[in-house]
């Protein structure tokens, strides 16, 4: 997977490629050495698949944004990762656009 954060007005992560049990905590790991101190947004455009792991990544960090008043957002997930979230009902959990 590879990962790109552009860290301006919001927290922008970008994706590519797969989130699952051998990527997430990559993720994490880069996500770390930042200060979330304003809205998380997850650009999905070209991420492929989403799996358990990296639904519960996105879960811990909504919890941490939103305990700073701050809002996570995940734009542009493809058919297969907005499959995922209906199936899982994270469709309801998340905001997405």
């Amino acid at each position: 997977m590879e990962i790109k954060i552009i860290d301006e007005k919001e927290f922008l992560v970008i994706l590519e490629g797969r989130l699952d049990t051998t990527t997430a905590p990559n993720l994490e790991k880069a996500l770390s050495e930042y200060k979330l101190d304003k809205d998380l947004v997850f650009d999905f455009k070209n991420l492929q698949y989403i799996s358990s792991a990296g639904l519960r990544l996105l879960l811990s960090y909504k919890k941490k944004v939103s305990q700073n008043n701050l809002k996570e957002i995940v734009r542009n997930p493809n058919d297969v990762v907005m499959e995922v979230f209906h199936v899982t009902g994270f469709e309801n959990i998340l905001t997405i656009e």
